[in-house]
């Protein structure tokens, strides 16, 4: 059966609650899921999953150091993650505060390893960004995106 990764950092809580409405619609999907912060995560998972989804919070317009060291050490896997799929999300502070960039940080490792990373004509072309706690707006864009990562890992895998 189709697996993914929900990789994700989260100090204030919010990008916490996207990661959770991200598997919700991953689970709609009826793709294996496991979510789990940063800190409990490990780069030797990675070749066991069909997709990956790392969700950061923004800061200075980038992802944070935690998340940027754990890509950095995924290179012990370079070419044994391509043909897996890579997406990502974020939450920042405000309109303007660099929330693409942050994820095109994540994108950019992803496409280096040769992974699929879909784009998104609904609720951020990268992923979703949220400015501060996500509404219940965004909790349904951060599900949607949930499911479709999921079908692409299902018709890839």
């Amino acid at each position: 059966m189709a697996s993914i990764l929900i990789i994700y950092q989260s100090q204030t809580g919010n990008t916490r609650a996207m990661a959770e409405a991200v598997e919700a619609g991953v689970r709609d999907e009826g793709v294996d899921v496991v979510r789990k912060d940063i800190a409990a995560a490990s780069i030797d998972e990675l070749p066991n999953f069909d997709g990956i989804i790392i969700g950061a919070p923004t800061y200075f317009a980038a992802t944070t150091a935690e998340v940027k060291r754990f890509i950095d050490d995924s290179i012990k896997y370079y070419k044994k993650l391509n043909g897996k799929v890579g997406a990502a999300f974020t939450s920042c502070g405000g309109v303007g505060g660099g929330g693409e960039t942050a994820i095109l940080d994540i994108l950019r490792a992803w496409l280096v390893h040769g992974m699929i990373v879909p784009g998104f004509v609904e609720g951020g072309h990268y992923g979703p960004v949220s400015i501060g706690h996500p509404d219940e707006e965004k909790k349904a864009v951060c599900r949607s995106f949930g499911s479709q990562v999921a079908r692409l890992v299902k018709a890839v895998a």
